[in-house]
């Protein structure tokens, strides 16, 4: 019995050869990805910091009094490039989202936008490299499989709300250990809610830095009135996999 059901999950992990999708079209969508941002990051590498934020505050600001709904739609087209093309500086497209639009209405944008782009990543990566790497890797990464899907919600949880993990490989990891899309999606809108609220609300508050000609401290994300609390979150997120743990120690 054991055995049988062991090729069914064998069989659900990793279909058959000759199944679904071919070849170009399994990895047609991570080659775009990985193109686009080559391109992205040559293009526009250098553009996303504070002195374009200050410099072009004032045109910024008109164009979002002009059309409300339009500035706020192109805000969330560029963040979910920006994060399926995985291009460095979206900081300070948070923090842009917060002066332009309120810590409120920014930071449900940039979750929104953030989510998207990160199941663009994770559906992208999980239909091409995720079967290479599973049909390359062998037994050793069905044992870390099985190990991730026992605590798989708290895994997901802890490496969105501890700041330590760089977002896309927060995002591509998931993917290649064959995490459940619903998991992955509902964790990513929780996990990345605190940090993303908390740069909203310090780009809400950008006035008085561009004025200034002074970047923000991006530092608070460490400082433990914030970082405490997110801890303490991860921390939560973790006690479901002690008490497995005990328990087996216990059997």
């Amino acid at each position: 019995m054991s055995v049988m059901l062991d090729e069914r999950t064998k069989q659900g992990r990793e279909p058959e050869e000759g199944t679904g999708p071919g070849p170009v079209a399994r990895y047609l969508p991570i080659a775009l990805l990985v193109a686009g941002a080559g391109v992205a990051w040559y293009l526009f590498g250098d553009y996303l910091s504070f002195e374009t934020l200050a410099n072009n505050r004032e045109a910024l600001i008109e164009w979002r009094d002009g059309n409300w709904a339009l500035a706020a739609a192109a805000y969330i087209g560029v963040y979910v490039l920006i994060v399926a093309f995985s291009i460095p500086g979206a900081v300070w497209v948070t923090l842009g989202g917060g002066f332009l639009f309120g810590t409120l209405w920014g930071g449900a944008m940039t979750i929104f936008a953030a989510t998207a782009g990160a199941v663009i990543i994770f559906l992208a990566a999980k239909g091409s490299l995720g079967r290479l790497l599973h049909r390359k890797a062998g037994p050793w990464l069905r044992r870390v499989e099985d190990e991730f899907a026992a605590g798989e919600i708290s895994f997901l949880l802890v490496i969105r709300l501890v700041p330590v993990m760089p977002f896309f490989i927060a995002n591509l990891l998931p993917a290649f250990l064959n995490a459940k899309f619903r998991n992955y999606l509902w964790t990513t809108v929780v996990g990345i809610a605190p940090g993303t609220l908390v740069f909203t609300s310090i780009g809400a508050g950008l006035s008085t830095e561009i004025a200034d000609g002074q970047p923000p401290d991006l530092g608070v994300m460490l400082e433990p009135h914030v970082l405490g609390p997110l801890l303490g979150l991860a921390l939560l997120a973790l006690i479901p996999v002690a008490v497995r743990k005990l328990r087996n120690r216990g059997a």
